[in-house]
Parts: C-alpha cells; structure tokens; sequence
C-alpha cells in the first residue's frame, strides 16, 4: 500500500522562491521508484528478480506460499498451459514459466503494471525451451467470456488457472462461475482470500458441497487462505485426480 506523504517534509527552496546560488548545482527532481521487487524461486529462471510498481491492490504471492504451490503442481510444469489472470508482479506466471510450462498467458488491465510485466519478460530473456508467455491487457472478468465464447477447443484450455483478485473487489464467486468455460478437462484452479477472522468466515468457505468446486489441497499463510480446486465432475472421472497430466 502507498504510504501518505510526510507532514515533516522539509519544503524545497524553489518552492520558498529561492534560487540556487550561480554555479551550484541544481536539485535533482524526486526520485520515481519501481518499488517492489520479488524473486523467482525455482526452475530455469531461479532466483532472478521482478520489478513491478506500487500499487494499493498489488500483493504478490510470498516465496513461501509460491513453494508450497508449485509443490502442489509437481514442480515440474512441462506440458501445461496455465492461466494467470490477475498478473501484477507475474511472480506466479514467470514462475509457472520457469518451470518449464508449455503455454502461460498471462492477463492485467493496469498499463503500467503491465508495461513492467513486458520489461520484465524482455529483461529474464528467452524462456526455457518449449515454453511461450503471452501477455494480455484485459479485464479479467471479459476475457473469461471471451474464451468461453471459443468453445471447449482442447487446444485453448488452460490446464492451471491463477485466480488471486484483489481482496477489496469480491470477485471470486463471480470469476468461479465463469473460469470452467476456460479450464481443460482434469484442470485444477488455483485461489488466494481472505481467510476466516474474528470479524467473520473466510470467503472460500462459501465453496459448499453443493459448489461444482472441490478443494484438493488447501493452507493459510497469516489472514490469507489458499486453496486448489478442482472440477467435482473430473474428481468422480480421474483415477488419479492427484496429479496434472501434461499434453502429449
């Protein structure tokens, strides 16, 4: 979160009307700071760093919580096409990426977050053989309709979906109801929420049996609750629902 400008700031003597005595050097103007930074934590781009701006709704995955995800997926992401929606930082596209995922798209609306997604794809260099990262400037919401609107082509399917919305706009439920159009058969979808407090239950705890949700893995770092779903129907259909099956 942004902090608020400091009441004690010492005023600038341009701003007072005083002039820089003749030969002194000017003032250099404030510094604009990308100021977050995050690092890859496995796999071909291990421990290379992203830089994105600050932004208010902009908190990207801990290492932690990334280590036990991509624990979850099996680590090794060859063959999969993975979704991440919310990119920001793209700590959980650059890490799918990293390891070796045949296809990450990854989806932000913010132009400037986006334009430093961009840099840093341009900055980690050429990606690990077979693998392509798209980025997409989109709403989120549009472009699931979008890919609905496609048709359940296999070769569009994303086989892990990363749903991490910022917390304030309550769009989990509405993105759960639209993301199957988008996931390939046995896909399991990733989400970050609040999780339960004193103030009230968590927001995945909605996901009821009644949900076309099941949970398959699920943790919580601090107040935030993460989980892994799957479809109810490929649970009952997979002998090994356990497990991502990579594309031939």
């Amino acid at each position: 979160m942004r902090n608020p400008p400091s009441s004690g700031r010492r005023a600038s003597p341009h701003a007072a009307g005083v002039r820089p005595a003749p030969g002194s050097a000017p003032r250099s103007a404030p510094r604009s700071v990308l100021a977050q930074r995050v690092r890859i934590i496995g796999g071909y781009w291990r421990r290379r760093m992203l830089s994105f701006p600050a932004a208010d709704d902009l908190r990207p995955t801990p290492d932690r919580v990334r280590e036990t995800v991509f624990n979850w997926l099996g680590q090794d992401m060859h063959g999969l096409r993975c979704l991440d929606l919310f990119a920001g930082s793209g700590a959980l596209g650059f890490e799918a990426a990293s390891r070796g995922a045949e296809r990450v798209v990854m989806v932000e609306q913010d132009p400037a977050i986006l334009r430093a997604l961009e840099a840093s794809r341009s900055q980690l260099g050429e990606p690990p053989a077979g693998t392509r990262i798209e980025l997409v400037r989109a709403d989120a919401l549009r472009f699931l309709e979008r890919e609905a609107r496609r048709g359940s082509d296999p070769a569009h399917g994303h086989d892990v979906v990363f749903l991490d919305p910022p917390f304030r706009l309550g769009l989990l439920p509405a993105l759960l109801e639209r993301v199957d159009g988008c996931l390939a058969p046995g896909g399991w979808v990733y989400v970050e929420a609040p999780a339960a407090s004193n103030e009230g239950p968590g927001v995945l705890e909605s996901l009821d049996s009644s949900a076309p949700w099941c949970t398959i893995r699920q943790a919580r770092a601090g107040a935030v609750e993460y989980r892994m779903l799957a479809r109810r129907v490929d649970l009952q259909q997979d002998a090994n629902p356990d497990t991502l099956a990579p594309h031939e």
